[in-house]
């Protein structure tokens, strides 16, 4: 426990970097999976076309290989040389875009087809109808897998420290082999990969509850912070005859 007091600071840094990995993979995931899941609903075929393009090439693709590839395989191919960092979000930016442009697809057309068709005796445009009443219900509906897909994002980060990124991992290997202390070194980088998730995972559920009480669907019991922690009620009570 000493040794990760002493060494806390080093931790930190390398968590930052992580954070900021994370973040900026998790930005450009939401644009990429928000553009391509719209694109992926829509009836004409060129449009899906593309985003079918887009889900199957980077799903299809492992995050370190992409990363790699950014790295090492861009610059020659291209004379350009990305920094680490950059290229490290790139990577599990386009790799988990691809996953979440399946869950705004399905989230999308999940949305009862008595709204949309209500939008159309309203004379609204594509732009309106989806904007004002589709994505704000498919929204509470893509949170959850999204809520998942953040932290398998943040995880992927975890083997940037190949292309030379300093982040939590690299910090512990650092530590490993200056020390020889592996058990110790690895323990603190789990505790904080472990703070971050559940930082991650309150967030998002913060959010699934500010999308639901939007539509009106707020648990009993209250939105204080408090009422995560509750159960969700299964059913009602039933009263009995005198």
């Amino acid at each position: 426990m000493q040794f990760l007091i002493e060494r806390l600071p080093l931790y930190l840094d390398g968590a930052w970097v992580t954070i900021q990995l994370t973040i900026g993979g998790c930005a450009l995931a939401f644009v990429l999976a928000m553009a391509f899941g719209i694109l992926g609903s829509m009836k004409h075929g060129l449009p899906r076309a593309v985003a079918t393009v887009y889900v199957e090439v980077f799903r299809g693709i492992a995050a370190l290989v992409l990363m790699f590839w950014m790295a090492y395989a861009l610059p020659l191919a291209t004379g350009f040389q990305l920094n680490d960092v950059f290229a490290a979000i790139l990577a599990v930016g386009l790799n988990v875009g691809a996953y979440g442009a399946e869950v705004v697809r399905a989230a999308i057309n999940a949305v009862p087809r008595a709204q949309i068709e209500g939008t159309v005796a309203l004379n609204m445009s594509w732009f309106q109808r989806t904007r004002l009443v589709v994505v704000p219900q498919a929204w509470a509906q893509m949170l959850p897998t999204f809520g998942n897909l953040v932290i398998e994002l943040m995880k992927a980060t975890a083997v940037a420290y190949l292309i030379g990124v300093t982040d939590l991992t690299a910090v512990a290997d650092q530590m490993r082999e200056a020390t020889g202390e592996t058990i110790v070194a690895f323990s603190g980088a789990l505790i904080l990969y472990y703070v971050i998730a559940q930082v991650l995972i309150f967030g998002m559920r913060l959010l699934e509850r500010r999308a639901n009480r939007k539509l009106g669907r707020t648990p009993p019991g209250g939105a204080g912070l408090f009422a995560l922690l509750r159960p969700p009620k299964t059913g009602t009570k039933v009263g009995v005859a005198q």
